[in-house]
């Protein structure tokens, strides 16, 4: 019998990690991409917009003012957008979901050590595709992934995943509680019927490139140790089934991004598409 592969994984637990995917050089620029967003935002000291690139920034009790995340950092910065299309991403999602691949989601994710407010709430993915007419076939068309650039352990925040979620369907969590700055708790799995005891932590190594389905149960917790945790998060979508996004492959070649951008979350981006400074 052949040994179990990623797709086995995914398949049968709705993710998988493959080990080693980008080489110690490829995370070092990205991890230098990383530290220029971040300086980015300190620069602008509050949220910002400019079309479809978005810097989240807020007061954090731990540390002053931090950069939560950035979103389609891969309009600023030609690192960050080269990776975004690498044909080995591709390579990993065309048995999954095609060849013909539009992007939805494209974010840098910060959990410095000593973050007050860097938890996020037990959810699926599939809770933030709104319109819902416009994301079609969300168990078999959706895939998200994540590079680590930094080692990812449960005392620094790493995601935690529950093993099989995704065959649940479309779970009824409290639609009005906040998934970002909320606490992954227990009692939220258990009203649903679902094991807290079954929970893991998908720890990675920095070049480690994770998939998810946007069906599986995951959450992270705060950052207690004294590294950083920085994780670059594409979404990816069979083009098909999507009326938004960018593209990243099409007939299997890698697109850059456009200089217009496209409609993906922010529903002015053509009525009001910045820059401007965005209130809490």
């Amino acid at each position: 019998m052949s040994p179990p592969t990623y797709l086995d994984d995914f398949h049968a637990n709705g993710y998988a990690v493959l080990r080693g995917a980008f080489a110690p050089a490829e995370v070092a620029e990205m991890a230098a991409a990383f530290d220029r967003a971040y300086a980015d935002g300190l620069d602008h000291g509050r949220s910002f917009r400019h079309g479809n690139l978005f810097y989240r920034v807020a007061p954090d009790a731990g540390l002053g003012t931090i950069v939560r995340y950035v979103q389609w950092p891969s309009r600023r910065d030609p690192v960050l957008e080269r990776y975004r299309r690498d044909p080995r991403i591709l390579d990993i999602l065309r048995p999954l979901i095609g060849a013909d691949l539009k992007q939805i989601i494209n974010q840098l994710h910060w959990k410095p050590p000593g973050a007050a407010f860097a938890d996020f709430a037990f959810h699926q993915d599939a809770r933030f595709r709104r319109p819902r007419s416009a994301y079609r076939d969300l168990a078999t068309s959706y895939v998200q992934t994540g590079i680590a650039i930094d080692p990812h352990r449960a005392d620094n925040g790493a995601m935690t995943v529950l093993p099989g979620s995704h065959l649940l369907g479309e779970l009824d969590f409290d639609t009005d509680g906040r998934v970002m700055d909320g606490a992954m708790a227990e009692a939220d799995l258990a009203r649903l019927g679902l094991d807290p005891a079954r929970v893991v932590t998908l720890e990675m190594e920095p070049g480690d490139f994770a998939i998810w389905s946007v069906m599986t149960v995951h959450g992270s917790g705060p950052n207690r140790s004294d590294d950083d945790r920085r994780l670059y998060i594409n979404g990816y979508v069979a083009a098909g089934n999507c009326d938004r996004g960018e593209w990243a492959f099409r007939d299997g070649r890698p697109c850059m991004l456009p200089e217009r951008p496209s409609l993906v979350h922010y529903e002015e981006l053509f009525e009001r598409p910045g820059p401007h400074y965005v209130d809490p």
